[in-house]
């Protein structure tokens, strides 16, 4: 993952796997090396940020990556059926959903539509929790509490970390540079 963020940073990216060949070799099946939660911003296509092929990454993506009972049925399949050994959570700066969050508590916020009102509100503990209403340092905190909703939520993600079968990292994209930085990890990512 890191050395194709570092060709997409570079401006260098290879584009490996994206021919006829390998969508007739995965027409069957597929065994992604990676499950990925990310957010659904625009700017932020994993198979193009790590320079991955078909099927490279299992993506699972919503806004603000939030925990929720079809992302956590998506990874538990990634990890069980799949056998994906590392699930990577992808957070990045300037998150829209991190700014509603933070918004929410303006005195002239208009209120959100109920489903956003909805999503958003997983986001609004990063906030309190954090003590800031600066989005990056809302972000991370986010980005831990998402990682650890995935443990405590998911004992088939929990113990596969503490089986030694699975790592799961907290990383921000930022949008400028399109470098990717781990900043949680859980298990271990040697391999």
């Amino acid at each position: 993952m890191q050395l194709g963020n570092e060709r997409f940073v570079s401006g260098a990216p290879r584009h490996p796997r994206q021919d006829v060949e390998r969508r007739t070799e995965l027409a069957n099946g597929q065994a992604p090396d990676v499950a990925l939660l990310g957010c659904s911003d625009s700017r932020l296509a994993a198979e193009i940020i790590f320079d991955k092929g078909l099927g490279d990454l299992f993506v699972v993506r919503n806004a603000g990556q939030v925990v929720s009972d079809s992302v956590l049925a998506s990874l538990e399949y990634a990890v069980a059926v799949l056998g994906t050994p590392l699930i990577v959570v992808l957070a990045h700066d300037a998150c829209g959903a991190v700014q509603a969050a933070i918004d929410i508590d303006a005195p002239d916020a208009r209120p959100l539509p109920p489903y956003i009102a909805g999503h958003i509100a997983r986001i609004r503990p990063a906030v309190r929790k954090s003590g800031s209403h600066d989005p990056e340092v809302v972000g991370l905190a986010h980005l831990e509490q998402t990682v650890q909703a995935l443990v405590e939520r998911s004992e088939l993600i929990s113990d596969a970390i503490a089986a030694g079968t699975l790592a799961v990292v907290g990383a921000n994209y930022r949008l400028l540079e399109g470098r990717v930085v781990p900043d949680v990890v859980l298990g271990s990512i040697e391999s």
